[in-house]
């Protein structure tokens, strides 16, 4: 059975940081991306941050690049997603991806290519 248990949301102030995390179980991930979305309340889901397997490779949405940083370590099947400089708009529920890795990778960027979810975790950012 296949599992990604996200970790690491909370409540934070305007400019703070948080690190999401995301443990990947159940399979083997070798060729998979890892991928963070978000969605906000009222709002669709939306791309963040994805990683390809090898690592050599990231995509942000515009609105995080510069403040956000993705990361991973195949060897504990885990990718995380470092949050610095955050907004409140950033509030929203932080979902974690993994799709098979693809010959580009803002093909990734979309949620249809994802092959396995997170429950979710909450980040909620305070003004």
């Amino acid at each position: 059975q296949v599992q990604l248990v996200e970790s690491g949301g909370g409540l934070v102030q305007a400019g703070g940081s948080l690190r999401l995390s995301c443990e990947a179980s159940g399979r083997t991930f070798s060729g998979y991306a890892l991928g963070w979305f978000r969605q906000a309340p009222g709002k669709e889901r939306e791309f963040v941050a994805v990683i390809r397997w090898s690592g050599g490779s990231t995509s942000y949405a515009g609105s995080v690049k510069g403040r956000f940083t993705i990361s991973r370590d195949n060897a504990k099947n885990t990718v995380y997603l470092q949050m610095n400089s955050l907004k409140p708009e950033d509030t929203a529920v932080y979902y974690c991806a993994a799709g098979l890795d693809k010959t580009f990778i803002v093909t990734l960027t979309s949620a249809r290519y994802m092959d396995y979810w997170g429950q979710g975790t909450q980040v909620t950012v305070s003004s």
